[in-house]
């Protein structure tokens, strides 16, 4: 139940995903207002299609929020899209997804990497910690003390000759090879950025993380999408600066 103390300073938090797009409505300390929902990411879906299903999923929301956050799966600078690698193909590159979305709900948006979302939701804040989203693709971000770090693509570094991260542990590997198969590269991941970056904290969330069956070591830890869908609400408490960046709607 939204107070009237709350009422008009709420942020919609919304997370697109490669299956499915999610919203909550979330006062400013990242409480749910409401019941968390989603509806299905169609296939190869467009930048028209994804405007719309957001206007559709939050039609039933109360107009309780003054801002927009959104997690979007690739690569985004300036509330501009550059890569959407599990959407539809040659649809995305330089899409003003931001200004689109303001633009339908007549609010500020701020837009980031899904991965830098969720890792916001879930971090401590203490020292080096990683994020990992294991879902349609792979994604990664990196936070210090709490600090979003400037947004890197690490997912589409080369991990052998014919696959990058996001081929070798994303959902169609996990279809092609299997639940064993994909558990060893999930393994031999985690160990490659346990010996590069050498974290505190790796938080892993995303879609297959349920499909973990080996032992975590203690600083590794499994989080929701519900946790991670939080992070839209420390988005706004973030100066302009790397990638973020306030898009208002047009009048």
């Amino acid at each position: 139940m939204v107070t009237k103390t709350q009422a008009g300073n709420n942020i919609l938090s919304i997370d697109i995903g490669g299956t499915s797009i999610k919203s909550v409505l979330l006062d400013e300390g990242g409480n749910m207002l409401n019941e968390y929902v989603k509806t299905k990411t169609p296939v190869e879906a467009t930048p028209k299609d994804i405007v719309n299903g957001i206007v559709e999923l939050v039609k039933p929301f109360p107009d309780t929020y003054n801002r927009i956050s959104i997690g979007f799966p690739g690569y985004v600078k300036n509330g501009v899209v550059k890569t959407a690698p599990n959407l539809a193909k040659n649809k995305w590159a330089d899409v003003d997804l931001a200004q689109r979305v303001a633009n339908a709900l007549m609010k500020p948006v701020r837009l980031v990497n899904d991965a830098d979302q969720q890792g916001l939701g879930v971090v401590e804040g203490k020292g080096f910690e990683i994020m990992f989203t294991v879902g349609t693709g792979f994604g990664t971000a990196l936070l210090f003390d709490g600090e979003l770090l400037p947004h890197l693509e690490l997912a589409h570094f080369p991990i052998n000759k014919e696959e990058d991260y996001d081929d070798y542990i994303g959902n169609r590997a996990f279809e092609k090879h299997g639940s064993e198969r994909w558990n060893k590269r999930l393994k031999k991941v985690i160990e490659i950025y346990k010996t590069v970056f050498n974290y505190d904290t790796l938080y892993i969330g995303g879609g297959n993380s349920k499909q973990i069956d080996f032992k975590l070591e203690s600083n590794i830890k499994l989080v929701t999408n519900r946790d991670g869908i939080k992070g839209g609400a420390k988005l706004w408490k973030l100066a302009d600066k790397y990638n973020i960046f306030t898009v208002n709607p047009e009048v």
